[in-house]
């Protein structure tokens, strides 16, 4: 059990009540990978999937593999991830990881996002950082 499961039905009540929530916890409490997994039964998700930004490739691709174990299977089935040069996700996928590169491609192709129900900013901090 993680300090973050605690507080999980709280945040999936307040999703379902309003369609933004912003989650603050400390490292290691397991914002990046229970969250994701615990919104993949949310009723507002229907057939949509849960999209997570994570800002380093390394990053993505450990978190995608990690909830993806969490769930007995390999990436690219239920958990996927997509990087530059390495993409595993298919047809069954419903919780997707993918880069800052990634994402601006997503919305050139598709601005509204229609295939996602969900926009997970993880290290959101490390986002807000430009470099010099």
């Amino acid at each position: 059990m993680l300090p973050i499961d605690d507080i999980l039905p709280n945040l999936k009540a307040a999703l379902e009540a309003h369609n933004t929530a912003l989650l603050q916890a400390p490292p290691g409490a397991g914002k990046t990978t229970r969250v994701p997994l615990a919104l993949l039964d949310a009723p507002w998700r229907g057939d949509g999937r849960i999209l997570m930004l994570e800002p380093r490739r390394l990053a993505a691709r450990s978190a995608a593999r990690f909830m993806a174990r969490q769930l007995g299977e390999k990436p690219g089935q239920t958990v996927g991830y997509r990087t530059r040069l390495d993409t595993k996700v298919s047809s069954a996928t419903r919780i997707e990881v993918v880069t800052e590169g990634i994402l601006t491609r997503l919305i050139q192709n598709d601005p509204m996002l229609e295939a996602y129900s969900a926009v997970l900013f993880d290290e959101f901090h490390e986002l807000l950082i430009a470099p010099k």
